[in-house]
């Protein structure tokens, strides 16, 4: 399983959700937290050292300018910038995966910033499967109804959370602005 979401991250194939929520299934959310933030890890890291080495300057190129915009905060404190993009689901994961490389982020602090600003998103989609899984173990049927289970009603509470996270930023970047 591990390798398999790895592969899929290191390649940037669609379907890390369905992986994540497969992982909730097989695993359990605990267990299955930690597999898919190890798996998507390592896949991103993967990623990140081909981004920087072979296909640095067609990547690059591709880019455009915008990636200068943020060299600037990276360069700054690439820490926060790596846990700030990891932590916001606004910006797609293999786009976070690419442009540290491109900035000259060390790999100690993508690594680190990468495992660890995944996991709440990790944990949200694994606690969708392992719910899918409760519903499995009861007997209960798979309907609207059967679907509402604790699991599932925590894991999309959390997964409300995590899209009002960019509403949240910027509402405490307006009131520091504002004084």
């Amino acid at each position: 399983f591990v390798l398999i979401y790895m592969v899929s991250v290191a390649f940037s194939l669609p379907g890390a959700t369905v992986l994540s929520v497969t992982g909730g299934f097989l695993f359990g959310p605990f267990l299955g937290t930690f597999y898919n933030v190890l798996a998507a890890t390592l896949g991103a890291t993967a990623l990140f050292l081909a981004a920087r080495t072979a296909l640095a300057d067609v990547l690059h190129a591709k880019a455009g300018p915008w990636l200068d915009k943020l060299s600037d905060g990276f360069a700054r404190n690439a820490m926060s910038y790596m846990l700030f993009l990891r932590l916001n689901p606004v910006f797609p994961f293999f786009v976070v995966n690419l442009v540290p490389a491109f900035l000259s982020v060390k790999l100690r602090t993508y690594v680190i910033g990468t495992f660890v600003g995944i996991i709440p998103g990790a944990f949200v989609y694994t606690y969708v499967g392992a719910g899918l899984g409760s519903i499995f173990d009861t007997g209960g049927e798979l309907s609207l109804t059967g679907l509402l289970t604790t699991e599932i009603k925590i894991a999309f509470a959390g997964l409300a959370v995590l899209a009002l996270a960019p509403v949240v930023v910027k509402w405490i970047k307006a009131r520091r602005a504002n004084g």
